[in-house]
């Protein structure tokens, strides 16, 4: 008994020792960044919100008038309110009229502002189309940020693991007699920086992750989430002309300018359409004393001096100012696509000039000053002084790479898809 008590201790403790593990941080890449971004974003979502208003405004525009209803009645004996009852009131006295009307819109009013709804709602929906273009672009920046500062940091985890082997080693020579003891506080003050940069790194970080998790939506990712995937450089086969032209074809935006042209149009349709006056008819049923009659009523404004001169003439400008954006939005995206390809080419440049043997250079340089310091066959500040060459070209090449992915997302963005040719 009391072993079957304590093995049954024993698995639940070991079972709660175990619930209480903290879960592995879910780690997100780059694809799956920009979906959570695209399902969560809450600004995002905001802006999705026009596309229902302009659909609510279609349905608007696409209704009919009401008909109108109209009754009077005269001669009631309020004072004497038993003859209300009475074949002789009503025979003789009571006087009543109902009335149905109808507006009948001319023009083809209901048609044109169907129309010019529907235009303004796939304006509505490119410009959304845009926003999720921005945000894409906001995400895989804020992604490569992310990779920078775990690079940067893991780069500083290395620097500070090698170094402290480094000042372990000049140690050993110190007992043996075979360093100056000044020489080997000259290193242990050198490693301060080296812990700097491991806790700036570690800052840069958190901050970054934070960032780039209020763009995807804080519920979408939990708080001890990471990103997977390296700073990496792969080299771009489009050419400049084959991304203008894929460019004139995927900016949501510049479908936006084109589609408020279209948009404008019908503001020109609808406005001359209501320049045309409704017809009112309406249909009346009178009874006075003991006759019973009807009437047909017709009613239409004249349109000496309000003819919509004023509201056509707007619209006619505004065709001309949609006119004039779109040509403007055609320009920007093509300045856009040749800005972000002269700036990937640039950062292109510079990558490729430390992967062409600047690094191994820096990295062989460390280790030779290295080696020979520990063997005591080189000067100290010749050792201090490779090492700092060292750092400082890892940290420009991991900067650099970034900067190559950073202006390759710019040129996604300015073609407007991520699918590059």
């Amino acid at each position: 008994m009391e072993a079957s008590r304590f093995i049954c201790i024993f698995v639940l403790t070991g079972a709660m020792a175990y619930a209480q593990q903290p879960s592995p941080p879910v780690k997100i890449t780059l694809e799956q960044a920009l979906e959570l971004a695209a399902k969560h974003n809450h600004s995002l979502k905001a802006a999705r919100t026009t596309i229902s208003q302009s659909l609510a405004d279609e349905v608007t525009a696409n209704l009919r008038p009401n008909p109108s209803l109209a009754w009077d009645s005269q001669f009631i004996p309020f004072f004497n309110l038993s003859q209300l009852g009475s074949a002789d009131y009503f025979n003789n006295t009571a006087q009543f009229d109902l009335g149905v009307g109808y507006t009948i819109e001319r023009g083809k009013k209901r048609q044109n502002r169907l129309q010019a709804a529907k235009d303004q709602t796939a304006v509505t929906r490119s410009t959304v189309l845009d926003n999720e273009r921005t945000l894409s672009f906001n995400v895989a920046q804020q992604f490569i940020a992310v990779q920078l500062a775990e690079s940067m940091l893991d780069l500083a985890q290395q620097n500070l693991k090698s170094y402290q082997q480094t000042i372990d080693i000049s140690e050993a020579r110190v007992r043996a007699g075979d360093m100056a003891e000044g020489d080997l506080i000259k290193i242990k003050l050198q490693l301060l920086q080296f812990q700097q940069d491991v806790s700036s790194a570690k800052l840069s970080r958190v901050q970054a992750l934070a960032a780039l998790r209020q763009l995807l939506g804080f519920e979408s990712v939990p708080e001890n989430y990471d990103v997977e995937g390296a700073l990496d450089y792969k080299p771009v086969t489009s050419t400049e002309d084959e991304l203008k032209s894929l460019a004139m074809q995927s900016r949501p935006d510049l479908t936006a300018a084109r589609q408020s042209v279209i948009a404008a149009h019908s503001q020109v349709a609808l406005a001359r359409a209501n320049s045309k006056k409704d017809l009112g008819v309406s249909f009346n049923y009178s009874h006075v004393g003991a006759e019973n009659s009807a009437a047909l009523f017709f009613n239409m404004d004249i349109p000496l001096f309000d003819r919509n001169q004023g509201e056509i003439a707007h619209t006619q400008a505004a065709v001309t100012q949609s006119d004039e954006l779109y040509r403007e939005a055609t320009e920007q995206v093509s300045s856009d696509v040749v800005n972000a390809w002269e700036g990937l080419k640039t950062n292109d440049e510079i990558v490729n000039l430390y992967r062409s043997g600047y690094l191994d250079q820096t990295t062989q340089s460390r280790d030779i000053s290295e080696y020979a310091y520990q063997h005591g066959a080189a000067p100290l500040l010749d050792f201090l002084d490779a090492e700092r060459s060292y750092r400082a070209n890892q940290l420009a090449y991991r900067q650099a790479l970034a900067a190559w992915m950073v202006s390759l997302e710019q040129l996604r963005a300015a073609v407007g898809t991520r699918n590059l040719p």
